[in-house]
């Protein structure tokens, strides 16, 4: 049978864009790729990049703070965020026009469509047009999740944030995972009110527990009013913004509602189910090691998989596909040992097992330390920076590093290198240290705090 095309992408995010473009520059293959939003999905157009640059607008009234302590002469006027807003927009259309160029360089024709499945080797644009492919590949990503309540109508998601006409005044965000930590520190750098609230005991469930504990603290003490075991019972528009009724009895007004409350994979409409394909109880597409579905001809990758919800886990995802399917190299994406970061202030970098996840496997020892950087101690912060390693007691390889810190993220990159590797406490205690530095606590950490 004669094909339209060797491999079709539905979805031009992370995942998506990386499997075709390798796939059609790399390995000669005829690729078709639709995608019904922008090209750059959820990380380049409304997630990972205009957040990212929201994190930094966010740290420079912290910043000039510090710089008068060091003797500077400066003060800070209002932030503009019209102004902001109109370096962003441009920026965010500079980085898809880089995808969409870079995908034409590689000869993969562009649907700007929505497509669904008709059959194992069909693709059905929204005008009706039908497609056929070898292989199709499903990358569609994920979207906020808003359960639904009394006036749950009024809330917005992250997908909104970047779309404020103005910033808000008094802003409640509901949730207690990264993305609602993150806003909510970026949104009080930014001078708006925040209250938070989480219905959990604790911010950042299935991270470490002493690192959440410390990063909870540390937004307390920048005034973000964080509630925990609170949630939403019902809003209503009034006169001065939104009334919501809490569960803990602690009503408020605000002017916007963020909710924050966990992302589900884009499956809905898409013939998955009519073809056989599994889907999760979320939705997710189910997927072996290799990425292919119960349909040989059906790939998926990506956090409409909701394996690992990361851009540059997408991108191996991606690749892999395209070892596998296209070059005849079977390939797995390996999802052991990811590190990652949270950008709440300070950051929060992480990677291998927590201390609890370290504690059920038995025989740990943990080294930890806090104390306040040199930067902001000069300039008469409070802040405390956390160090932390989780290490395996038999053979002192280390299972787990985790810090709390400016530039958390950078740093974790590098530690992360060393502990794929393989890297065992006396390796970090044989490096010599960069003095002075906040990351040379890692190498002189000299005795356990805690043994399991």
């Amino acid at each position: 049978m004669a094909f339209d095309y060797d491999l079709f992408v539905i979805g031009g995010g992370s995942g998506g864009v990386r499997a075709a473009r390798l796939a059609a520059a790399e390995a000669g293959a005829q690729v078709g790729l639709a995608e019904e939003y922008r090209m750059g999905g959820t990380c380049v157009i409304r997630g990972c990049v205009p957040k990212k640059l929201m994190v930094f607008a966010s740290g420079y009234a912290g910043a000039m703070q510090d710089a008068r302590a060091y003797g500077w002469d400066v003060a800070a006027g209002g932030f503009d965020w019209a102004a902001f807003r109109t370096r962003l927009d441009a920026e965010l259309d500079r980085l898809e026009g880089i995808y969409r160029g870079n995908l034409q360089k590689a000869g993969v024709e562009i649907f700007d469509t929505r497509a669904v499945l008709a059959d194992a080797h069909t693709v059905r644009l929204a005008d009706g047009t039908e497609k056929t492919a070898r292989h199709i590949l499903v990358a569609t990503g994920g979207r906020p999740f808003v359960p639904e309540f009394p006036g749950s109508e009024h809330v917005i998601t992250s997908n909104e944030v970047f779309r404020f006409e103005a910033l808000p005044k008094r802003i409640l965000i509901v949730g207690g995972g990264y993305i609602a930590c993150e806003f909510a520190c970026i949104l009080s750098g930014l001078g708006v009110k925040v209250t938070q609230y989480y219905r959990g005991a604790q911010i950042l469930r299935g991270f470490d527990e002493e690192a959440r504990g410390h990063i909870a603290g540390a937004m307390c003490d920048q005034g973000i009013g964080l509630r925990l075991g609170c949630n939403v019972q019902r809003i209503d528009r009034v006169a001065d913004g939104l009334w919501v009724k809490a569960t803990d009895g602690h009503d408020g007004v605000y002017d916007a509602v963020l909710y924050a409350t966990g992302r589900v994979p884009n499956t809905a409409g898409l013939g998955l189910e009519d073809l056989g394909i599994g889907l999760k109880g979320n939705g997710a597409v189910e997927v072996d090691g290799y990425s292919q579905t119960a349909v040989p001809s059906i790939y998926a990758v990506g956090d409409v998989t909701d394996r690992i919800n990361l851009t540059p886990v997408a991108i191996r995802e991606g690749a892999a596909f395209v070892e596998t399917v296209f070059k005849g190299n079977p390939t797995r994406a390996d999802h052991e040992l990811v590190p990652g970061a949270v950008f709440t202030r300070p950051e929060f970098g992480t990677v291998g097992l927590s201390e609890e996840e370290a504690r059920a496997r038995g025989g740990v020892e943990v080294y930890a330390t806090a104390f306040r950087p040199m930067q902001s101690g000069f300039s008469g912060r409070e802040d405390r920076v956390l160090m932390k390693l989780i290490l395996c007691a038999h053979t002192r390889r280390v299972l787990g590093c985790h810090i709390v810190a400016d530039h958390a993220g950078e740093m974790i990159q590098l530690a992360a290198i060393a502990i794929r590797m393989g890297a065992t406490k006396d390796d970090f205690d044989r490096t010599v240290a960069v003095h002075p530095t906040m990351a040379e606590e890692l190498v002189t950490l000299k005795a356990p705090v805690r043994t399991w």
